[in-house]
């Protein structure tokens, strides 16, 4: 990663709250609300936690929780996103979606990693990202996307052609020699039977890499390898919005990307590599049968 790398001016973030005239502002200002906004629903979130949490619901399974405050920074964030940028769709986690009239949705998790927030785990995330053509990820084009993880105080940024950023530093993937030096990372499904099934995949690549990892919120193990701390992650049955953002952030940084063959990043499959051993990993999953 670059430290000494400087923003170009036309991409730089900032705490405007300003909106254009125009339907469409440019992706500067689109970026500006999506930082905005992450960062205070982030100390919104940070100040529940801070407060002790309590399970709200739960979804898929017993395990698939949600609290109240997921509930309440998506709210916060709905409201928010609607003065801002009125006539905009939303797609969140928790609630129901709001249409478009503008041909732009922002695509919302109010905790990625809820249960590592449940549990005191400090990696969690609010994730939003702006995304034109959506909510079909499988058609959408990312535009804008802001990443934070309040406890570590870091704001992973990008913008479509502006680059990814970790606060004022550029972001770079690593460049590993081999998949054998790669450091690879994954998330699991809430259900039982799948997570056997999951494992048992994960056995044939453990032994073909450096070192596997479960961090837990896709959003940020997409910035790490956007950040080059991982070299390779892949997860099926994400949701829009646990890669909405992670993918834009690991697309901008120079990482590798895709989905299924031929097909973007979608809930069939997600895959971030470094270019160095992109080739290689893509092998690597299709002979584990990923």
């Amino acid at each position: 990663m670059d430290d000494s790398a400087d923003r170009d001016d036309s991409t730089r973030t900032s705490t405007s709250t300003s909106t254009s005239t125009s339907t469409v502002p440019d992706v500067a200002e689109l970026l500006a609300i999506a930082v905005e906004v992450t960062t205070a629903a982030a100390r919104l979130a940070a100040a529940r936690r801070a407060e002790g949490v309590e399970v709200a619901d739960t979804k898929s399974s017993l395990v698939d929780v949600v609290t109240h405050t997921d509930r309440e920074v998506e709210d916060h964030l709905r409201g928010r996103l609607a003065e801002l940028r009125p006539g905009d769709g939303f797609l969140g986690e928790e609630g129901d979606p709001d249409d478009s009239t503008t041909g732009l949705t922002w695509v919302v998790d109010p905790i990625d990693g809820t249960v590592n927030f449940l549990y005191g785990i400090p990696q969690w995330a609010v994730s939003v990202a702006l995304v034109e053509g959506g909510p079909d990820p499988l058609t959408w084009t990312a535009l804008a996307a802001c990443v934070v993880n309040p406890l570590s105080g870091e704001v992973f940024t990008a913008s479509r052609g502006g680059g990814a950023w970790l606060g004022e530093a550029r972001l770079v993937p690593s460049a590993p020699a081999s998949v054998a030096e790669s450091l690879f990372a994954t998330g699991f499904s809430y259900e039982a039977d799948r997570r056997v099934e999951q494992a048992a995949v994960l056995g044939r690549l453990i032994g073909q890499v450096r070192d596997l990892r479960r961090l837990g919120a896709a959003s940020l193990d997409l910035c790490a390898v956007a950040a080059g701390r991982l070299d390779a992650y892949a997860e099926r049955g994400l949701k829009p919005w646990d890669h909405a953002a992670g993918v834009l952030i690991a697309e901008e940084a120079g990482a590798v990307v895709r989905g299924e063959v031929g097909q973007a990043p979608s809930g069939r499959l997600v895959v971030a590599s470094a270019p160095s051993v992109a080739g290689a990993v893509d092998v690597l999953l299709e002979d584990a049968q990923f």
